[in-house]
């Protein structure tokens, strides 16, 4: 991974819809030296995908909870029953595996709290092999989300 390659990616993490010519223009490469280098990027698993990121209000999606969830077993049964029950959940946007306490840790987005009140009473209370789930709501999102430094 070199500097250019960095360039690229950082260029990328804040306009994934750059042309090729605009993005060799930025670095300094030629056009096929770019797409070289897009190319190899992609087929490493440097950039894993591109996508949209979506204003959460323009879709009515305007309430955010983090939940911690402690589990009452940990074995491999168990959690896998909850992992796969966890990502077929829509409104959970992100879930963690930890280390310690809690077992796990969820990003959920609802139209308001009445609806997160909903999907915590009928999915998320009824996740297997939950002990204890602690929820706090978002208060207000810093910086960019999902770039990574480089």
């Amino acid at each position: 991974m070199d500097a250019i390659n960095r360039e690229i990616l950082s260029l990328l993490q804040e306009d994934g819809r750059m042309s090729a010519t605009d993005l060799a223009t930025r670095v300094g490469l030629s056009l096929s030296s770019c797409h070289r280098r897009l190319r190899d990027l992609e087929q490493s698993g440097a950039i894993e995908r591109y996508r949209a990121v979506v204003a959460r209000a323009a879709v009515g999606l305007t309430f955010e909870a983090l939940i911690f969830v402690t589990m009452s077993h940990t074995d491999l049964h168990t959690i896998t029953a909850f992992e796969e029950a966890v990502v077929a959940i829509p409104n959970v946007v992100d879930a963690q595996r930890l280390f310690g306490e809690p077992d796990y840790m969820m990003r959920v987005l609802t139209r308001d709290m009445a609806a997160y009140q909903e999907l915590y009473d009928t999915e998320l209370g009824a996740l297997p092999g939950v002990q204890r789930l602690t929820s706090t709501m978002v208060m207000k999102r810093l910086g960019a989300e999902g770039t990574v430094p480089l």
